[in-house]
């Protein structure tokens, strides 16, 4: 009985999240066409998406599993450059800007997932705080390489260089990665559409992940590792397949969000950004998907819209006591009472049900 009801409470917030989504952007799109949102609105529409996206998979490692990663940024940014690299590569072979952006997210997947496995495989050993540390180390890490990284293109493919760029390109070839100065002259072809699809998969994949028998393993070992290992399971293959999954969806956000933009560094990937979307993870609730969804979209938004109503000059304090009141609130147990009184109403109507048969 207990099982049903854990597979139906599941159902239920699968619905949930998957319904936020469609409403919202049904919505939005409704507000585009009838020119009833401002130009600066519609411009974070995509990096909502991409925001999104980077809070539902980083939960997939903190809420689900259980562990601190403070790196995520860092996938976001193999993922950006590699889009832009595989989109700047294809531009005359592959005419269609969606299959370039479809091409590019698969490849941002498979080497931000290279990336965690890389990261993984030693980083996992750990935990706590030391984990916390490191994923922090491997974000600087990346950000820093990028920096020194030279990427052009010719007639003769694509060459690559560290440090300073050591290769000189043919007539008409182009620089696509230009060190610190990042990329720029980006073709556009990101969009709101593009990624409503790319939320819709991250959350048909965690979601169907978390109520699978590899997900109930996950979560297995996030709330007693030495009880997994005890009944067999390996806690580093389920540990390594939460963390790898979350790099690869991060990748493909980090190309939905670089493709949005005409000019690219690495320094938009820094230490901040991976802070930002674990605020987003904590304020929507650990391991609750579609908090997730609503705390990204709201977050991102607040600003703006703070903005929008000439509180210019206290809206980063409103956006902070706002922070404040919902960490104080998550963590009060209000929120756990309401959900028990709720329960209890629930239980108490279902009771009187039985009676009246």
């Amino acid at each position: 009985m207990d099982r049903v009801k854990t597979v139906i409470k599941g159902r239920r917030d699968s619905v949930l999240a998957f319904g936020i989504v469609i409403v919202a952007y049904i919505v939005m799109q409704l507000l585009v066409m009838t020119g009833n949102i401002s130009n600066s609105l519609s411009g974070m529409l995509v990096p909502i998406c991409a925001y999104i996206v980077m809070a539902v998979s980083l939960n997939l490692t903190v809420g689900i599993l259980g562990e601190l990663s403070l790196g995520h940024a860092g996938f976001m940014s193999v993922g950006a450059f590699t889009g832009i690299v595989v989109t700047t590569a294809l531009a005359d072979s592959v005419p269609s800007p969606a299959l370039r952006l479809l091409i590019a997210m698969l490849f941002a997947a498979l080497f931000a997932g290279i990336a965690g496995v890389i990261v993984g495989v030693p980083v996992l050993r750990l935990k706590g705080d030391y984990l916390a540390i490191v994923t922090l180390a491997f974000g600087e890490i990346i950000k820093n390489i990028i920096n020194v990284l030279y990427v052009g293109m010719d007639g003769n493919g694509l060459h690559f260089s560290i440090i300073k760029q050591s290769f000189v390109l043919e007539e008409g070839g182009k620089m696509i990665i230009n060190g610190p100065i990042g990329v720029s002259g980006i073709d556009k072809i990101s969009s709101f559409t593009a990624g409503f699809v790319l939320i819709l998969v991250t959350l048909f994949v965690i979601l169907n992940l978390i109520n699978s028998r590899q997900g109930r393993a996950i979560m297995a070992v996030r709330d007693n590792r030495i009880a997994a290992d005890s009944i067999g399971i390996s806690t580093t293959r389920y540990k390594l397949m939460a963390f790898v999954i979350s790099a690869a969806f991060a990748g493909m956000a980090g190309t939905l969000y670089a493709m949005n933009y005409s000019t690219v560094t690495a320094t938009k990937f820094d230490f901040n950004l991976s802070i930002l979307v674990l605020v987003f993870v904590v304020l929507g609730g650990l391991g609750n998907i579609w908090g997730s969804i609503i705390a990204a979209a709201l977050l991102t938004l607040l600003p703006e819209l703070l903005r929008a109503l000439n509180f210019n000059d206290y809206r980063m304090l409103v956006y902070a006591i706002l922070l404040i009141a919902l960490m104080l609130f998550n963590n009060s147990g209000i929120k756990e009472k309401l959900l028990e009184r709720r329960a209890l109403r629930k239980a108490e109507a279902a009771e009187k049900k039985k009676e009246a048969v």
